[in-house]
């Protein structure tokens, strides 16, 4: 079964907890869709009482960058247990996209500290889980612990992106975290990819590598920020 938006962020979680099925586990990803850098998997547990620190807790792509980064510490200090899977770009292209985000979610449920009951992933089935598990279509707007989850995710890829953006200089990755911007694709054109860049993607492969004066003007571009090449 695959259940639906429900109507309230708390509904699915609430009802999981008093049945007898908790603790309830949420998983979302960040970083499916972009050409460049990790995909970022998060398991978080919240418990079953609502708090009001967390009263403004919605699906991550809802939230601006300063609401995200508000929530990131305090879903770390209230949730009963957490967990960030990193998959980096040459890990996605050996498995495959879909493959790397169900051992993502894979990793993240296993890596929590404390054992769910039940499992609430965002839209995907993930076998495997040693607990039972329910895809949820739109979860992250629907149930508390996968929105908790979403943010997680969101705020440290994004988060990884800037630092990418220093060492990586002139792609713009702090600015776009690796989708296929205008200005993305105009810099992977010029200086071409990257070793973060995900060489399955088709607007990769179609860029190639870089020619010899782009990737001089590379170099030359990190040895002034200080960065590694």
């Amino acid at each position: 079964m695959v259940v639906r938006k429900a109507a309230g962020l708390r509904t699915l979680d609430s009802a999981l907890n008093r049945v007898g099925l908790g603790p309830v586990a949420g998983v979302d990803e960040a970083g499916r869709g972009p050409s460049a850098g990790p995909l970022v998997v998060a398991a978080c547990v919240l418990a079953p009482k609502a708090s009001v620190a967390l009263a403004g807790l919605n699906d991550s792509k809802k939230l601006t960058e300063t609401a995200r980064e508000s929530l990131f510490p305090v879903i770390k200090r209230l949730a009963l247990a957490w967990k960030v899977v990193v998959i980096p770009a040459a890990e996605i292209d050996a498995i495959g996209i879909h493959v790397a985000n169900i051992e993502g979610m894979r990793r993240a449920v296993a890596g929590l500290d404390r054992s769910p009951g039940y499992v609430l992933t965002d839209g995907f089935r993930v076998p495997g889980l040693a607990v039972p598990s329910l895809p949820v279509i739109g979860g992250d707007a629907s149930a508390a612990c996968i929105a908790a989850a979403s943010v997680l995710a969101k705020v440290t890829r994004d988060r990884m992106m800037v630092e990418l953006d220093q060492r990586r200089p002139g792609y713009g990755f702090a600015e776009h975290k690796g989708y296929n911007t205008t200005q993305h694709l105009e810099a992977l054109r010029r200086l071409g990819p990257c070793p973060e860049h995900r060489r399955s993607w088709r607007t990769v492969r179609e860029c190639g590598a870089p020619a010899p004066a782009a990737a001089e003007s590379l170099v030359l571009a990190t040895a002034d920020t200080g960065g590694a090449a």
